[in-house]
């Protein structure tokens, strides 16, 4: 193994052992791995500012880097301007600024005023009645239905302890729809001396130093005379599921929101309970959207955040984020597709009560495993905490509450693999099914909370209070399927509008999953139903898939590492040889082969993903429309592709645009955790190259598109098939050919939130 890959599996193995030997506290109850209490009065996510430390060199470990001076557009975005000033926070956000230039602005623009209007100016948005956040306000997406009215929904999680419900929460939104903005008012590009480049946010829930009064617009003075809009709505809050905990209980609330679609595109700003006012944009009604893609939202176990983290950034987490964010800022998105692991759930078997099953040395103790209460608590203990902690955190809170969100699953939102193990393991007692049994097994309850956090927080749907009959629910863009061997629901597909030349389907992967199964038949008939009564006008359907469909196989590592006669994993059972982190911890198998299994391509796969393959041909054919892929998972940004297979080397290739076979599938993988070893990186590349012959049979080739002709840094790529960078990818409709242009956004230098891009375009469908 490379070096980086020896550090970081070195890391995971000392994390296993200081969370192996768990203690209960005087009180008699573990010490929870994660446990986060309500963001702190006055300030919502009132977290205070590093102490100041030397800055990091790229792929070091030194402490984060201070904050680098912000400049006054940041600090106080909504104040006033005296009348007869000399000065605009717009003038000066202009300018490149440093401590003490920021400084002397700060004394121009409050030499004349009196301390009343100092406080007046700077005071801090303060929610009427107050509410304690947990987490929130997030944004989610549906579609637009057919009166051309745009659907989607905000959630907050507030600690019942400290917040007022009387009356119940309320969103205020509003938008004049006579207006078009592309001013996004969130980001502010400026140049310190001190630091080099850097980024900086305007104010948000999750900073610490939200000071904009409600009062005060958030988007500098060029609105505080506008008046107010003219279109405006109060929504009350649902309550949507309680969570109780040790700290207390604690309350979701959603927010159903409907706008009517104009002719152009607006900017909706919103409130909750008169506070900090955050804004959105949706487009007009004849608008193809522009949206961003990413997946892979987290680290591994092992890796050191801070390795990704370059001056002027709080954590490895934000630079890539804040790269989408500065885009977002230059023309807005519309929406934020997360293709899969929008965070990394694998730590859960940390938590202390479940160290007792995780240190069992025999699989069958482990299948065998009786679930107890206090087992039960601490997954829920575990999901709630982790996902508030992860979803108002840094740059990744500002686009969630500012860019509606569709997501869909992959393993890492529930834990690594889950699906892809043996049928006698996922029914076991700790993995197991069906929730609330006396013989719900460990990995089963894991799974099963897990999927139900993850349609709360992420699609904010509770099916104990939106039930299960998509003709009836919510969310019009909801497909439900068949019923999850593992898990106690059914899965949950979406079909959404993304403008009249473009749908989106994100197609749920895990829920119906098993060693041998992607989909069920009857997920496949409900959804393949749908698709159908899209709009004639519709000629691109991109078909969100958490897993590359067009990528390298290696199915002789995948037979390799299931052999019984693999040395390594005997070694690794017994834990010979210091291998026992070769095998996984839940059935000993090798601990890559979850991962194999998991693929498309893998061998008890295939079938399926060829007859996939082929209906998606019919249905292009069919229905006139250009089907293309967008997936993550692997950690890599690539391209593959389906096209007409010609058999006589003398004809011409079909054009793109004729060819109803042609279907490019982007992979963009990940926004935040590393890139796999170099030495994977150059087996995939080598297999990039291979020639498929899986479907010649229904003229139909397969191949790998090497577009990147240069690395990011300008030098000669590794690879011009993989790109081992993290990236994420923005997409737009090209109104002058009618092709989806994917521009995937590669991390030029690691950490130092920067991207350059790689273009590939889904024609549209010209075959008659």
């Amino acid at each position: 193994m490379d070096n980086p890959g020896w550090h970081a599996r070195h890391r995971a193995q000392k994390d296993e052992a200081r969370w192996s030997a768990p203690f209960r506290g005087p009180d008699g109850r573990f010490q929870p791995v994660e446990e986060i209490g309500p963001m702190a009065e006055p300030f919502v996510g009132g977290f205070n500012l590093p102490p100041p430390s030397p800055n990091p060199s790229v792929g070091g470990r030194t402490p984060p880097p201070p904050l680098p001076p912000k400049d006054p557009s940041w600090l106080k975005p909504g104040v006033r301007v005296p009348s007869g000033g000399n000065a605009s926070w717009s003038e000066i956000s202009r300018t490149e600024s440093t401590v003490s230039g920021a400084a002397n602005s700060l004394h121009s623009l409050f030499a004349n005023m009196s301390a009343v209007e100092r406080s007046n100016n700077l005071r801090v948005a303060r929610m009427q009645p107050y509410l304690q956040f947990m987490a929130g306000p997030l944004l989610r997406y549906d579609t637009v239905d057919e009166r051309g009215v745009w659907r989607g929904a905000a959630m907050i999680v507030t600690a019942d302890a400290g917040s007022v419900y009387e009356p119940l929460p309320t969103l205020t939104y509003h938008w004049d729809p006579n207006r078009e903005s592309r001013d996004t008012g969130n980001l502010k590009r400026h140049v310190s001396h001190k630091h080099g480049k850097s980024f900086d946010l305007a104010p948000h829930p999750a900073d610490p130093l939200s000071t904009v009064s409600p009062a005060s617009p958030t988007n500098g003075t060029s609105q505080m005379n506008a008046g107010p809009d003219p279109e405006q709505r109060s929504i009350t809050g649902q309550e949507l599921y309680v969570y109780y905990g040790n700290g207390g209980t604690f309350t979701f609330w959603r927010f159903m929101i409907e706008i009517p679609l104009s002719s152009h595109e607006m900017k909706i700003n919103y409130t909750i309970n008169n506070g900090l006012e955050l804004n959105f944009h949706v487009p007009g009604r004849n608008q193809n959207m522009r949206w961003a893609a990413y997946s892979c939202n987290g680290f591994s176990a092992g890796v050191n955040s801070d390795d990704f983290r370059g001056p002027g950034f709080k954590s490895g987490y934000d630079p890539v984020w804040m790269d989408l964010l500065a885009h977002h800022a230059e023309e807005p998105f519309h929406a934020l597709v997360g293709g899969g692991d929008q965070l990394y759930c694998d730590s859960i078997i940390r938590e202390p009560e479940l160290q007792d099953w995780v240190t069992q040395t025999k699989p069958e103790a482990k299948r065998n495993y009786v679930l107890t209460d206090e087992m039960r608590l601490a997954i829920d203990r575990f999901y709630f905490n982790h996902y508030c902690s992860s979803f108002r955190s840094g740059a990744f809170a500002r686009a969630n509450s500012t860019i509606p969100m569709l997501n869909m699953l992959d393993d890492h939102d529930l834990i690594d693999g889950f699906g892809s193990y043996p049928d006698e393991l996922m029914k076991s007692q700790v993995f197991g099914t069906h929730g609330g049994g006396a013989v719900a097994s460990v990995l089963s309850r894991i799974g099963s909370r897990g999927y139900f956090f993850f349609l709360l927080f992420q699609c904010f749907i509770n099916v104990e209070v939106d039930g299960v009959d998509d003709r009836h629910h919510p969310f019009k863009s909801l497909i439900i399927g068949g019923n999850g061997p593992y898990v106690p629901f059914p899965s949950h597909s979406f079909l959404a509008w993304m403008g009249p030349q473009v749908h989106i389907l994100l197609l749920d992967c895990r829920a119906e999953r098993k060693l041998d199964q992607v989909c069920s038949p009857e997920e496949y008939k409900a959804v393949f139903n749908r698709m159908r009564t899209v709009p004639r006008t519709v000629e691109h359907m991109v078909v969100q898939l958490g897993i590359p469909i067009a990528y390298p196989r290696m199915v002789f590592l995948e037979s390799a590492l299931d052999s019984k006669l693999n040395p390594l994993v005997a070694l690794g059972r017994n834990g010979s040889m210091g291998l026992s982190g070769f095998v996984n911890k839940f059935n000993a198998d090798a601990e890559l082969l979850d991962d194999l299994n998991d693929h498309w391509t893998a061998k008890a796969h295939k079938k399926e993903r060829n007859w996939l393959i082929l209906e998606l041909q019919k249905y292009a054919q069919d229905m006139h429309q250009r089907v293309s892929f967008v997936s993550g998972d692997v950690h890599c940004a690539a391209v593959g592709l389906f096209k007409t297979w010609v058999k006589d080397k003398k004809k011409p290739p079909i054009q793109p645009a004729l060819d109803h076979r042609y279907m490019v599938n982007v992979t963009t993988s990940a926004i935040v955790n590393t890139p796999p070893p170099n030495g994977v990186i150059t087996m995939v590349s080598a297999l990039s190259s291979k020639t498929h012959r899986t479907l010649h049979h229904a003229d139909t080739d397969e191949i790998m598109v090497p577009i990147f002709e240069k690395d990011a840094d300008g030098t000669q790529p590794k690879s011009k098939y993989i790109m081992g960078r993290r990236n994420w990818c923005s997409v737009r409709w090209d109104p002058s050919t009618g092709d989806l242009v994917w521009d995937i956004r590669i991390e030029i230098r690691k950490g130092y939130g920067q991207t350059t891009g790689y273009t590939v375009r889904s024609p549209p469908p010209r075959w008659t």
